[in-house]
């Protein structure tokens, strides 16, 4: 674990919020939680779960853990397969239902994650944000965020950073609250999974200018 149980900077009544919940939400969703860990197991085998390092409140790293959606299949020359390519039915299934981010809420109750707030992006992506896009750091990364209620991976990279940072200048519990109601709704309706001609979100590779 490399957060404290109240990560410094953060609310209290934050992390109070979104620990109990967590926990309530883990309990409740333990026996689908076992069941996908069999249907994983089954149909494509170990690993069960997909777990990276990923930045989080100021920048400082942590492992962030899914349900793996891909396969693990290559090419002749062992080179691992595109993501379209990867992508299984259960894994697509997952995506879609969004229960592939289920294993997140274990982060939350560590504190290296919120239930709301930006979302947690590859590392590489440090060094490639401008000054304003890195202020999307200065809170815990969420489950689910303003940009995910407004388009998700139908948005720009700009556009999602400029909401990211709408965020960290407006952040109240009651906007936690409308986020994830909103959230549910979105999974409901499942708006917005991927990138028009994507199977999963384009590489964010810099601004234009």
């Amino acid at each position: 674990m490399n957060y404290s149980f109240f990560p410094s900077g953060v609310p209290l009544c934050k992390r109070l919020f979104d620990f109990c919940l967590a926990l309530l939400a883990l309990l409740v969703a333990s026996p689908v939680f076992l069941i996908l860990c069999l249907l994983l197991f089954l149909f494509q085998g170990r690993p069960i779960f997909f777990k990276q390092p990923r930045p989080g409140y100021k920048g400082k790293i942590f492992t962030i853990y899914k349900f793996r959606t891909m396969t693990l299949s290559r090419d002749n020359e062992g080179h691992l397969l595109s993501d379209a390519q990867r992508l299984s039915p259960l894994g697509r299934f997952l995506r879609a239902a969004s229960l592939d981010e289920l294993p997140e809420l274990i982060n939350v109750l560590t504190g290296e994650m919120s239930l709301v707030g930006p979302r947690p992006l590859l590392v590489a992506y440090l060094e490639r944000y401008s000054p304003e896009q890195k202020r999307r750091h200065d809170v815990l990364p969420g489950l689910t965020g303003w940009a995910q209620i407004n388009g998700r991976n139908a948005l720009s990279w700009q556009d999602k950073f400029r909401l990211d940072v709408w965020y960290v200048d407006h952040w109240s519990f009651w906007l936690d609250i409308k986020i994830i109601f909103l959230t549910v709704w979105k999974v409901i309706k499942r708006e917005g999974i991927s990138q028009p001609g994507q199977a999963t979100t384009e590489e964010f590779k810099g601004n234009p200018d």
